[in-house]
């Protein structure tokens, strides 16, 4: 999925996906023929996880 359908579903913004690729939490996706990043569908349920963790506490 493209990186606004990934931000949209795990209620972010695309700097912040870029933000993560930097720090090592998210992988840097592969690219598609046109150049657009396509991250995984499981990249969801982390990006979720990552968010909740925060919510309780914990640090990046």
């Amino acid at each position: 999925m493209r990186t606004g359908e990934l931000a949209g579903q795990a209620g972010v913004n695309a700097e912040t996906l870029r933000y993560y690729e930097r720090r090592g939490l998210l992988a840097e996706p592969p690219r598609n023929r046109a150049g657009y990043r396509d991250y995984p569908a499981a990249a969801v349920e982390l990006l979720r996880f990552i968010k909740r963790a925060q919510q309780l506490g914990f640090w990046l």
